[in-house]
């Protein structure tokens, strides 16, 4: 008899169980490790999901693009400036009425652009199968990002179809690979290095790779059909200037938009520097700019 071949197809995450929920936190149930997107090569993606106990009624979503300069990072982690608070910051989230995704994506050492926009319209797209199962309104869905994972929100929210994606939140975020060599301080970076972390992301220097590094920078996409943005970037950023806010804004202004940029004074990278409460605060602009995009 013929193998049976279609037996050896990975299963559809549409159709996978759902992990047993866990109560991390008063009022949270946490879903870890949902399997999102199935990738011929590569590992299967998964994703954390954060939600209200006992939630009636469809949730608003926020989806949390973690940094760590495409190159590391965990799905769960905001940063050392929120790693002591309790409950942590997703708890936070769900306990104020949201759903919260916190998903892996491909690394630059698995795989170059657009692998990861690509992974991230992937949840996007999961959020919609699965929504009567995790109880979301994938219509109303904001995508948060921090350092690289905040170039990745926006990158996702300016290239999805208009409408899919209610906000976007930026937290220290390159926009502009391009413009990276003209707004850091002369001699911290080379556009030539093959070995610099946008080279790995862009699969080849940026300098060498002018349509990819154009392709993978969010200002490229800034047009009529996008969502409303909250930028914040620390004043004092010593790896990703300010200026790279900035611009993103400016763009989003030239295509008709009204984005919310803020600069926050003596801020420099992973808000280092910046007080305890002025730390809060940046956290609880971003809540209320997705319950303003949701309704939440």
């Amino acid at each position: 008899m013929t193998f049976p071949f279609h037996l050896l197809a990975p299963p559809d995450p549409a159709t996978l169980p759902l992990p047993h929920p866990a109560r991390p936190a008063d009022g949270v149930t946490l879903l870890r490790g949902a399997v999102y997107a199935v990738r011929d090569g590569s590992r299967p993606l998964t994703a954390d999901v954060w939600r209200p106990a006992d939630a009636a009624g469809p949730l608003p979503v926020v989806v949390f693009v973690h940094g760590g300069a495409w190159h590391t990072g965990l799905r769960d982690d905001l940063g050392p400036r929120f790693r002591d608070w309790t409950p942590g910051p997703f708890a936070r989230l769900a306990q104020a009425g949201f759903a919260v995704v916190c998903p892996d994506y491909r690394l630059s050492g698995e795989a170059p652009h657009p692998a990861q926009q690509d992974d991230l319209a992937a949840v996007l797209a999961w959020l919609r199968t699965r929504a009567a199962d995790l109880g979301v309104d994938p219509a109303r869905t904001v995508l948060w990002g921090e350092s690289a994972g905040g170039h990745l929100a926006a990158l996702t929210a300016l290239t999805q179809p208009a409408g899919t994606v209610a906000g976007c939140v930026t937290w220290y975020a390159p926009t502009d690979l391009p413009g990276l060599a003209e707004d850091r301080p002369e001699g911290t970076y080379d556009a030539h290095d093959p070995a610099s972390f946008e080279a790995l992301l862009l699969g080849g220097a940026p300098a060498d790779r002018p349509g990819a590094a154009r392709a993978a920078s969010p200002v490229t996409h800034a047009g009529p059909g996008a969502p409303p943005f909250l930028l914040l970037h620390g004043t004092d950023d010593s790896l990703v200037p300010a200026r790279q806010s900035v611009r993103l804004a400016e763009a989003l202004r030239a295509a008709g938009h009204h984005p919310d940029l803020r600069l926050v004074g003596g801020g420099d990278h992973l808000w280092v520097g910046l007080a305890e409460a002025d730390v809060a605060d940046c956290y609880a602009r971003t809540v209320a700019f997705a319950r303003r995009c949701t309704g939440g």
